[in-house]
């Protein structure tokens, strides 16, 4: 026999999400917390298009932002942060509360992640000055978090690869690669002393002052890509601290804008985005291809959904173009925790026959693309891509 608790337990967490309809065969009634839990649940996610009666569920949050504030109040009473972030991207989308986001009370009262910032960019042409503060704050903090996350390991990644990257065939001894020497003097093995005697030795040598390598993060700022530019946008200022590394940041829709010398404030690039509106691939790339200079020690790296608005032949013409001046070329579908978004396959196709095949990385993955873009080795592909 189960546990009268445990079976009480399944029924109270049945109900809480069937919602209490009279055909939810529960028959358990909730209290405290649990009903205002339930309440906080109805007002998103309750039916709004029946007759509700006695203590059925019944939805909707109101029109004015005193109520939205009061729900986003309980529901960071109720729930943990990343459930709260669930229930704040339903509610903009399922309610339509992003013209709330305008008022600065309202941004006060939200948690904090990449699709707010992604939704407050999208917004922030029609956003009233008393609020661009405020939404600046809260960009910031989401920004600030992301560096702490990942930075640190976005420099050793590419640090490493940087000096592997350099290899130099008289290497001093602390700079010798002893796993390459060793493999490539195997034929000069004495079996009497156990012992290789290396003809030639391979090395690398360390990260100088120096520019190693040149980068160009060209980001596509179409609606659905949102979180993808506010993660290029932190990478790219981390990049662009290491001297090893010149970093330029490129968006497009329909224009193109140069952001590079604004890289040394992520948040001054985001909120030089403009998400939405149209896309033309093949004109971002003629830009970047205008600025490349040293083709073989540069990796481009095109972040977009792959839906070309412009010239579909010409835009493969320049990757190909670019692949055969040496450049390392990388195409990914999305920079997020999300997975790929809807894309074009057909042009997703064409350029993994140019050897440029697109997928979506994860902000943890990203760090390794780079560094095997820059040793020019194969690129770590997920095997879901």
């Amino acid at each position: 026999m189960d546990d009268p608790s445990a079976v009480d337990e399944r029924l109270r967490r049945w109900r809480l999400v069937l919602g209490g309809d009279a055909a939810d065969g529960t028959g358990c009634a909730l209290s405290g917390r649990d009903a205002a839990m339930d309440g906080a649940l109805a007002a998103l996610y309750g039916k709004g298009d029946r007759q509700q009666t006695g203590r059925e569920r019944s939805a909707g949050l109101g029109a004015s932002a005193p109520s939205v504030a009061r729900w986003l109040g309980d529901i960071r009473t109720y729930f943990p942060s990343s459930v709260v972030q669930v229930m704040q991207r339903d509610a903009i989308d399922r309610l339509g509360l992003s013209t709330l986001l305008l008022e600065p009370e309202m941004l006060e009262a939200m948690e904090a992640d990449v699709h707010l910032v992604g939704t407050l960019l999208s917004l922030n042409k029609a956003m009233p000055e008393t609020t661009k503060e405020t939404a600046r704050a809260v960009v910031r903090k989401v920004v600030e978090d992301l560096e702490k996350r990942l930075a640190t390991r976005t420099r050793a990644t590419l640090t490493g690869a940087l000096d592997r990257s350099a290899r130099v065939n008289r290497p001093r001894h602390h700079d010798i690669d002893w796993n390459r020497t060793i493999a490539a003097n195997l034929k000069n093995y004495l079996p009497e002393y156990r012992t290789v005697v290396p003809e030639r030795l391979i090395g690398y040598g360390r990260a100088s002052q120096s520019v190693k390598k040149e980068v160009i993060l060209c980001i596509d700022q179409s609606g659905s890509m949102a979180a993808s530019v506010v993660y290029a946008s932190v990478f790219g200022a981390v990049l662009a601290s290491m001297r090893s590394i010149s970093t330029r940041l490129v968006v497009f829709d329909t224009t193109v804008v140069d952001l590079t010398d604004q890289l040394d404030d992520p948040v001054d690039v985001l909120f030089g985005t403009q998400l939405g509106g149209g896309t033309d691939i093949n004109r971002a790339l003629a830009y970047c291809q205008s600025q490349i200079t040293r083709p073989a020690e540069t990796v481009v790296v095109l972040i977009s959904d792959l839906y070309e608005g412009g010239i579909r032949n010409e835009m493969l013409k320049r990757v190909a173009a670019m692949q055969a001046a040496g450049v390392q070329f990388v195409t990914l579908l999305a920079l997020s925790d999300e997975g790929a978004p809807a894309y074009d396959r057909e042009h997703a196709a064409a350029l993994a026959a140019l050897g440029a095949p697109a997928f979506a990385c994860t902000p943890d993955l990203f760090p390794e693309v780079m560094a095997a873009a820059i040793e020019k080795r194969p690129l770590p592909i997920p095997e879901t891509a």
